[in-house]
């Protein structure tokens, strides 16, 4: 690697280590509050382990601690898990990975991993993102999933740390130089469409479908923009 490379490859594994710590520490919210809603720990650790995305794991526990049945659950988990599979036309070119690692590439493609990834130039920066950001996260995820079943109740109300906004506030920071940055008006305008067709549906369609429309306000204004515009944004 070129001083360069090796520069951009140090700026992702800092970048990604707080992304990874911010968002790994909201895994303490989760498993008290799967415990809280019914689960055990080893169905807690499952779902943190084999699922392993926290939209969908909140998802999960809020239908079964609502009373809803289980196929509820898994449908409105797995609604809202689509988004991941939207990340792989994205990371599979950075990683081009082949074999068992395609597989462990597919189970760590997160929206933290893939954020930290394709912030940085195509080559050992992104990867190094990539790999270190969605290795950190599942982690630290899963230790703190663990230690929040084992507290449960003695935790009181996660929320109350402030781990959630840590979280978001981490990934706001990789979204904000794409918004800020030269050329950016078509992003920022895409971002506000996104945002506002989250907001307007969130209160009267079911977990993931908001997240789902704010995705496709991107596909669409990607389809329709001219080809400088996309590349500008």
């Amino acid at each position: 690697m070129t001083d360069d490379e090796r520069r951009d490859v140090r700026a992702a594994r800092r970048q990604a280590l707080s992304v990874a710590l911010a968002t790994g520490l909201y895994g303490v919210s989760f498993g008290a509050l799967s415990v809280a809603a019914g689960l055990d720990l080893a169905q807690t650790m499952a779902l943190s382990l084999l699922m392993f995305s926290g939209g969908s794991q909140f998802a999960f526990i809020g239908v079964v601690g609502a009373g809803g049945t289980a196929g509820a659950a898994v449908a409105t988990a797995g609604l809202l898990g689509v988004r991941n599979g939207l990340y792989g036309p994205q990371v599979a070119p950075l990683l081009a990975v082949r074999g068992p690692r395609r597989l462990l590439a597919a189970q760590l493609t997160i929206d933290e991993s893939t954020a930290v990834g394709t912030a940085h130039p195509p080559g050992p920066a992104a990867r190094a993102g990539f790999w270190w950001t969605g290795v950190g996260v599942f982690v630290l995820w899963n230790l703190c999933t663990l230690g929040g079943a084992m507290l449960g109740d003695a935790l009181g109300d996660p929320r109350r740390y402030g781990l959630d906004a840590a979280a978001a506030a981490a990934f706001l920071a990789l979204v904000w130089p794409r918004l800020s940055g030269e050329h950016a008006r078509l992003a920022r305008v895409v971002a506000g469409a996104a945002v506002v067709a989250a907001l307007m549906t969130t209160p009267v369609l079911p977990a993931g479908v908001p997240v789902l429309l704010a995705a496709a306000v991107a596909i669409g204004v990607g389809m329709l923009a001219p080809t400088d515009a996309r590349g500008e944004a």
